[in-house]
This record gives C-alpha cells, sequence and structure tokens, in this order.
C-alpha cells in the first residue's frame, strides 16, 4: 500500500492501518514500513472484533483485510484474507475506490 499511497491520495482516498498491538508495537510497525499513512494501534482489538477480522484464522491478530468506506461512511466493499499472506494488491483496492 505505501508504494501506491500516491496514487490513494490522487482518488481522494486514505489508507488507515491497524495494529492489533499498543502504541509502541504500532510505532515500531511505522518505523519498519516508513508509512505515509496512519497506523491505528488497536490492543484491545475493538476495531477489528468491530470489522470482525480478529483472530478469524485463530493466530490472535487481525486478518488481512481492506474495507473501502464511502464518504457516507458506509462499507463499500470489503476484502478479508482466507490466510496470513491472503491481500488484495492496491491495483485491486483502487478499482473499488469510488
Amino acid at each position: 500500500m505505501q508504494a501506491a499511497y500516491a496514487q490513494f491520495r490522487a482518488r481522494k482516498a486514505e489508507i488507515l492501518a491497524l495494529a492489533v498491538q499498543d502504541v509502541s508495537h504500532a510505532r515500531v510497525m511505522d518505523q519498519i514500513v516508513q508509512a505515509d499513512y496512519s497506523i491505528l494501534a488497536d490492543a484491545d482489538h475493538a476495531v477489528a472484533d468491530a470489522y470482525g477480522v480478529f483472530n478469524l484464522l485463530g493466530d490472535g491478530v487481525a486478518t488481512p483485510s481492506v474495507f473501502v468506506i464511502d464518504p457516507a461512511g458506509r462499507i463499500a466493499w470489503s476484502y478479508i484474507g482466507k490466510d496470513a499472506n491472503d491481500r488484495p494488491s492496491a491495483a485491486d483496492v483502487l478499482a473499488h475506490v469510488p
């Protein structure tokens, strides 16, 4: 997603990553990825639980997933991975950005 960030911004879309860890671990993730987008620390899994993606694979983390939220705050498209490496490409996500 980092490599395609400029394409998302050109479409007036924003990326928000979710780390099901505390703030200090989310900062480490941010340093590793060197993300231009925000990374939300979700240590209590409230957001991951609300979207139904926490521990789906029985591994105690959020399943790789993408949600495209429309301007009215509704989920316009979603992709929930079948395993830890199952993610849509940035091009696939961009195809669903209004």
